[in-house]
């Protein structure tokens, strides 16, 4: 994994504290905490989009968000346990990781033709 796929993990992990935050911060060092997080996900998946394709930065940076904040939610907030939520976030889980194998191979194909055919 490279540092810029890193940045977009990273980003997404970020999001989750952040989405949460919106929802449960109450005191003002919670908010500040939240804006800090909302500014640190969005300059990463920036920096990352300078060296990825954006669509797939995106996609991959919201359903890691969209994944996590759900499984945060059921775990540590009390949102109710449904199969059907497991199952669809599982999916979109499963969506996530073929697009960065896809965009991964298509970089590489890239590189290789921009170089004459070799490796």
């Amino acid at each position: 994994m490279n540092r810029y796929w890193l940045f977009v993990v990273l980003g997404g992990i970020i999001e989750i504290l952040w989405v949460s935050g919106l929802k449960h911060a109450s005191t003002p060092l919670e908010w500040m905490g939240t804006i800090l997080s909302i500014a640190a996900s969005f300059w990463l998946i920036i920096e990352a989009s300078r060296k990825l394709p954006v669509g797939t930065v995106y996609a991959v940076f919201t359903g890691l968000g969209t994944a996590g904040t759900v499984i945060t939610e059921m775990l540590l907030f009390g949102e109710p346990f449904r199969i059907t939520k497991v199952l669809l976030i599982a999916l979109l889980l499963v969506g996530v990781i073929g697009l960065k194998l896809v965009t991964d191979e298509s970089s590489k194909a890239e590189s290789s033709s921009s170089q004459g055919g070799a490796v």
